[in-house]
Order: structure tokens, then sequence, then C-alpha cells
């Protein structure tokens, strides 16, 4: 969903070998959030400015900023005086472009190892650069908010969607029902596959916890149980699922309608039809003749047919059509019949010439008109689509935004209908549907009150807000997600109106912004309990705090979601990737890993900052003699320690591993142990042992 550059940035995470200055240029929404995002990761920030910032979105920030320099950041005197030669990384977030590529120029002359942060939409001119200058990325804010309001629209369950690997993964939040496989016989770590990683749980009536990881793993799943998991969703898998349902969507109309609809239900049909306005009058018209000439066609046909027995029913159905078709001569001209022909039956064939001829032309005219209307609609309106009944998404404001967002939604084959103030090209979006006109009078032309989610983001957070207040009154059921530019205003409108999702434009692409100069691979991200959630990759480095550590680590330790890891290989590309990768897999330098991460892990990371690990295993005894051997591979697999440590445990039993341990790691020991036929419990480390 994110624009990434086919760099891969590597991240060296020790704060001996590079400084943790960071420098802030523009001090606009954007830039302030971006200050107060990596003041979160204990680092010192400057900022320069060409003036004193007036108007402060984030309380306190003027505080938080350790130094403040008022100037233009492209000069090189400002930049020495901001200590340039001594950052590890400059923001360059100003509303013009232009000033940010011209301020990354001076900084990369005066630090050529500062790592450059830009904003900046010029895709191919980023991409050149990043070759080029080298540790250089950049990002336009438009860009990354735009997955993030797509995401939000596809309702509650549907939170992410992200490629990797050109395999297609989507994040869900279901809640379970009494009649679901996994009620009342699945625990939670169960639902963990090759396929399929667990991200959350909350019993019934309970909240979901704000980390990862954050419950017990043996919790038997109950009805009004909440789960979010991240899954593999293959794009022919989902085409095969929206064909199946297709298929029975048109099975099932058959039944209702063509099979099953009474007389009463299919008068009250024709009724509703034929008392239906102005857009419908030619198809009447054309309903009307066609059934006037079928009547026609089958009276002529049991005529002939009776009054001549000796030709078949095929003949005199086929000579009645050339009669409706002007052929009156060439049946009674060109057909010798054995007896005469009554003069009333060559009157009714004349007639049935003549209504013919008639009908028949209203239809080639209503025809022709269709083709010629539909042709010139093609040139003048891009014969956009039929409005959506249900279950569509009504998208509010068309700019770069609105336009991403629909393509996005499209992308996601989610039905939408969008709303703009002015007519777009026809280029734009073509195969969805469009009113166009003043937002508040259009909101009753697009089937509101059926609608999934109305998405507002128009260039006005007031406008946006007026809006969807107004498609809330229409549709109380609906999602509704509001665009808002200034974080103050946001927040006091979430927290007015909470049916709402509320999203600050700043706010959330500050939050890549600041992951990004740290080093990291944004790839995508998406909205979990009001947090923002991360699709980062690294790759290991010599010297790296990630070197060494097992996933295991990575996950319980610094609370992220390992997804895909590939191992190095010497002298060899890298091996192939492994989705939903085993925590039992420790890192060395030249591994690739991506993980979804907060911005509060992402810090965990930045600073080296491991959870403490509380608990010890306590091993009674083992049933066979097997288990010993197959409970010391175990034991070294799943906590990480030698297997001669292992092996001597298992030959002193009972006994305790002298390893301290994750709860949810050991418990997923004592499982596997039990599943050998050892006997093992989880026990707590004392206070003065903690690590």
């Amino acid at each position: 969903m994110l624009p990434s550059s086919e760099t891969t940035y590597q991240f060296v995470k020790s704060s001996e070998t590079k400084p943790d200055r960071f420098l802030v240029c523009g001090l606009g929404s954007l830039g302030q959030h971006c200050v107060a995002i990596l003041k979160e990761y204990g680092v010192t920030v400057s900022a320069i400015d060409q003036v004193q910032p007036k108007n402060w979105e984030v309380p306190n920030l003027e505080n938080l900023l350790d130094d403040l320099w008022i100037g233009d950041c492209r000069q090189t005197n400002i930049l020495e005086q901001a200590h340039i030669r001594q950052c590890r990384t400059v923001l360059l977030v100003t509303s013009d472009e232009r000033v940010n590529i011209e301020a990354a120029f001076a900084a990369r002359l005066l630090n050529p190892r500062v790592r450059l942060v830009v904003r900046s939409d010029k895709q191919n001119l980023n991409k050149l650069l990043s070759q080029n200058l080298g540790n250089f990325i950049a990002f336009e804010p438009n860009q990354l908010i735009a997955s993030a309001f797509a995401l939000a629209a596809l309702g509650k369950e549907n939170l992410g969607y992200f490629n990797l690997e050109g395999r297609l993964l989507k994040v869900v939040k279901y809640q379970i029902q009494p009649g679901d496989l996994w009620c009342n016989q699945w625990q939670v770590h169960q639902l963990n596959t090759s396929y399929r990683r667990v991200l959350n749980y909350a019993p019934h009536s309970s909240e979901l916890p704000n980390q990862f990881y954050q419950w017990e793993q043996e919790s038997t799943l109950r009805a009004g149980d909440t789960i979010v998991y991240i899954e593999l969703a293959d794009m022919l898998e989902c085409s095969q699922r929206s064909a199946k349902k297709f298929q029975r969507n048109l099975q099932q109309f058959c039944q209702e309608v063509v099979f099953g609809m009474s007389w009463n239900k299919l008068k009250q049909k024709l009724g509703q039809f034929w008392r239906s306005g102005y857009q419908y009058q030619a198809l009447q018209v054309a309903t009307i003749c066609g059934i006037t000439v079928f009547f026609l066609w089958w009276c002529g046909a049991i005529l002939y047919r009776w009054h001549y027995p000796g030709i078949g029913m095929a003949e005199a159905f086929y000579a009645i059509a050339v009669l409706l078709l002007g052929g009156y001569g060439d049946v009674y001209g060109g057909v010798k019949f054995e007896e005469q022909i009554p003069g009333w039956l060559r009157l009714f064939s004349l007639v049935l010439t003549l209504a013919g001829t008639a009908f028949v032309g209203v239809l080639y005219a209503l025809l022709t008109e269709k083709l010629l209307s539909s042709r010139f609609q093609f040139f003048f309106t891009s014969n956009r689509p039929r409005l959506p009944e249900r279950n569509h998404v009504v998208l509010v404001g068309l700019d770069d935004v609105g336009q991403q967002i629909g393509s996005l939604l499209q992308e996601l084959q989610q039905p939408l209908v969008g709303i703009n103030s002015t007519a777009l090209d026809p280029s734009i979006l073509p195969h969805m549907p469009l009113v166009v006109g003043n937002f508040a009078n259009a909101l009753t032309n697009v089937n509101l009150t059926s609608a999934k989610s109305v998405v507002v983001v128009t260039d006005d957070e007031m406008e946006n807000l007026e809006i969807a207040l107004m498609a809330h009154t229409q549709n109380p059921n609906s999602g509704l997600i509001i665009r808002t530019y200034n974080r103050r205003f946001s927040d006091k409108v979430a927290q007015l109106f909470s049916y709402a999702q509320v999203l600050c434009t700043s706010a959330l692409s500050a939050e890549v912004f600041a992951a990004a100069a740290f080093g990291e691979n944004i790839l995508g991200l998406f909205h979990l309990n009001n947090q923002t959630i991360q699709v980062v990759e690294y790759m290991v480095e010599d010297g790296d705090t990630l070197n060494g550590l097992m996933l295991t680590d990575i996950a319980y330790g610094y609370g992220a979601v390992p997804i895909l890891y590939q191992k190095s290989v010497k002298s060899l590309p890298l091996s192939p990737s492994k989705f939903m990768p085993s925590y039992d897999t420790r890192l060395a330098v030249g591994d690739r890993m991506i993980i979804l991460a907060t911005t509060r892990s992402l810090q965990k990371v930045e600073r080296g900052e491991l959870s403490p690990r509380n608990w010890h295993v306590q091993i009674e005894k083992a049933l066979t003699s097997d288990a010993i051997f197959d409970g010391a591979n175990a034991i070294s697999i799943i906590s990480g320690c030698s297997i001669g440590t292992a092996r001597q445990l298992m030959k002193n039993l009972p006994g305790k591993l002298p390893l301290g341990l994750y709860k949810q790691q050991a418990q997923r020991l004592v499982f596997k142990l039990s599943k050998l036929r050892v006997i093992a419990s989880l026990l707590p480390v004392n206070s003065d042992r903690e690590n």
C-alpha cells in the first residue's frame, strides 16, 4: 500500500556507533508531529523553521525541542549552527518540496553519512536521488494516508491489506459466533499456523489489549470473544471465493425470483416498474411493443395451424415471422396453398404485416437511440456504471487523496460511489459511479441508507465534519471516517463523536517519517485498537543488536510480530521467504525480517530494551527413556539454551531450567514437553534474579 524504494535501508541500533541527534526542518503540522514522536524515542531533537511558529498543534512541543533555529534550512551556516555534522538523521518536511530537495543536497555536502528523510511526491526523482545520494528516502504524506482511509472504509472486521513477496496478506478482526468451528473447541494458540498468526485476543465483554501478546494463550475460544489475526489470502483464492459467492447469489436469485415468486409479488414488481420515473419510459415502450409483437406472433401461428391442419406448427410460426417483418408479398406471392385463402385471413395477415412493421420499427428506433446515447456518453461522460444498491462505500471528496483511496478500494473489489463538487476527467476512476454537485444534495442520491461506510476527505475539515454528521443522521449504522488536519481538532471530534473514526493526516504521516528516521523500511500500515501498526523490514548487520536474537525475543521481548523471515546463505542470494516463521528461529548477519510493530515496539527495538524474562520452567520427571532425549531437544530449541545444558538438566531430574523465559515462551515449552511425556510446570522468577 505504501510506496517503497527498491533499496533496503539497513539499520544499526547502536548508540555507540551513531549519534542520537535528529534535525527536523519545517515546523508545520507534519514537522511538529515528527518532533513529538521522535522525542518518545528518547533522542535529541532540534528544528529549523523560517519563522517562529505561532500555532503549536502539539501541546508543550516548544519545551520538547532541544534547540530551535530560525532561518532557511538550505543555507549552509544555518545547518552548521544546527550541528548537522553530529546529526544521525535530517527530516526535511516543509510544505515546499523544492526547498526540501535543496536542503537535502546541502545537508549531504556537510555530512556524507547523515540519513535524509524527505517530503516529496516526485517518485521518479526520489528513486534516482536514492540511488545516487544513498541513505535517502522520500515520502508524500498523501500517499501514506490513502491506505489508512481505504482500510478504515472496509469496516471493523477488515483492518488491513498489503502485499509481500507477491502474496496478499489481510488483517481481520472477528467475533466468535456460537456455531463457529473454533467455538468451545479451540485454544487461542491453536489458531497459529503456517498461514495465520493471532495478533490480539479479548474474552467476551472485554476490551482488546493495547499491546500484542497480552492474553493467555491457552484460553478457550467462547462465543462473543474477539480475535484479531493476520493471514495469507492469495489473489487467486480471493477471486475464486468471489466467483463462488456470485454463483450462490445467482442461484438464490433464480430460486427466489424466477421460480419462487408468487403471482401477487410478481404483480407488485411489475407495478413498481410501471410506476417508475422518466428514466424507464423508453424501456416501458419497448416492453409494450415486444409483448404486442409476441402476442400477434402466437395468435397468427395458431390461426394458420387451425385453418391449415396440413402444415406444421413450425411452418406456421415462421410464416407469421415473415409477415411481422414486412413479408406480406413473400408469403402470399411465393407460397401456394391447397385451398383458397379466406378474405378475413388475408386481411389479418395484412394487419400483422402493418403492426409488425410499426412495432419492429419502434424497437429499432429505441435500440438505435440507446446505441447512439451510449456512444456519446462514452466519449463525453466516460459511461460510468450505475450506482451500487447496498454494502458500498460512499467516498466524498476526490482530490489526489480521494482518488488514491478510490483506486485502493477498487483493487480490493469493494463497491463504491464517489461524490465530488466538480466533474472528473473520464480517465480518472472510469469504473467508479460518480455523483457531481453539492455534497449535501448528493448524499440523497447515493443509496446512503444501505451504504457500508462513508469516507469524507475534502480539503476543508469543517466541511468534512458537517458532511459526516449529515451522513450519520441518514444512516446511523454505517461506518464513518473523517479526514482532519489539526491534531487538537481531531482529538475533540473523536471524543465527542465516538461512532466516527477521525484520522489526522499529519499524525498518521509523522509516524512513518519518524520510523524512517531510524532506518526502517516501512512497507505498510494499518490501525488496530486506535493505534497505528506499521509493517517494517529489517536487515541484520554485524554489530546490530538484533544479531543473535531469537524471533521469540523479537515477539515477546520487543512486542512485535514477525510475519516473514529470510535466511542469508554465504555467497548466495537469500533463501526463500518463510511466512509466519517459527519463533525458535535465531537471527544472523544478513538475515531479512519483516515485522508488525507499534511505535512503542519500534522505540524498544531502537533502544535495545528487551522485556524481562520473568518465568522459569520446573521439570519434574520424564515418563519414558525416549522422553529424556526428545525433551532435551525441545528445551534447547524453544528456550535457546545449548543442547549440553538441556541434556544435563534432563539427566538430573527434577530440576529447573536455569534460563529465564518469557511467559508465552515458557507456556509453549511446557505444552511441548507434555506432548513428549515430560511433566513440567511454570515458576515465576524471584525478584532478585529478574533480568
